[in-house]
């Protein structure tokens, strides 16, 4: 009786593990397919600008590249100003030392017109030792109604200095003469004077004609008178 007892446990024992065991696949693949799967990873994408984006971008810039332009305008600007002021002090301090201050010695420049009526004076250029110190063109001005004008004073250093003019004439006609005014006259001349020290040298050019247009003869000239005084102190 117990030998029965054992053998009927054994089997019970028997049916259920191969119970379980066939039971275990099929309860395996119903967790597997009620399981939520994993999500994919998610791609990266990148959004391409639209064309207005482009075009705000490249405003931007354009807007940005004309206010450094600005910029660099400015700084240029600055610059040459710097410049100016620093050559008007060269200058200024090249007359007071260079030119001959401290010794006094100086020169006067008068303009004399004696064409009379058979010329009138457009235009008039001085250059002392190279510099332009007076230009005027003036057609039928100041140059035809004042006959004495002082067109340049400065101090020189002592030593020899020269002085050149340029004049542009025209001719004046009356009645059967009128012709006359269509001829024009380029005069140039040149003068060389030696100023000692402590000394103010007044020197007068004259533009002079001799014979007049209708004489044909002799053309306007350029005639020179200087003097020298002594320069008093003040």
């Amino acid at each position: 009786m117990a030998s029965f007892s054992k053998s009927w446990v054994h089997s019970l024992t028997a049916i259920g593990v191969f119970s379980l065991l066939a039971i275990a696949p099929q309860a395996w693949a119903q967790s597997s397919e009620e399981a939520p799967s994993a999500d994919p990873v998610a791609e990266e994408t990148v959004d391409e600008p639209s064309a207005e984006e482009v075009a705000e971008a490249e405003e931007r810039d354009a807007v940005e590249l004309r206010r450094e332009l600005r910029t660099v305008e400015e700084d240029v600007s600055n610059l040459k100003e710097r410049v100016f002021r620093s050559k008007a002090t060269l200058k200024l301090l090249k007359e007071l030392v260079v030119e001959g201050v401290a010794t006094g010695s100086r020169v006067v420049v008068w303009h004399i017109n004696q064409l009379g009526g058979g010329y009138s004076m457009e235009s008039a250029q001085y250059f002392l030792d190279g510099k332009n110190v007076f230009s005027k063109v003036d057609p039928g001005g100041t140059l035809d109604t004042v006959r004495e004008i002082k067109v340049h004073e400065q101090t020189l250093p002592p030593g020899q200095h020269s002085l050149q003019v340029n004049y542009v004439l025209r001719g004046k006609g009356y009645k059967v003469f009128s012709y006359l005014s269509s001829y024009q006259f380029k005069v140039q001349s040149s003068y060389t004077f030696e100023i000692e020290d402590g000394k103010l040298s007044v020197v007068r050019v004259i533009a002079d004609s001799r014979g007049g247009l209708r004489n044909f003869v002799e053309r306007p000239t350029v005639l020179y008178d200087e003097r020298d005084e002594t320069i008093r102190e003040k």
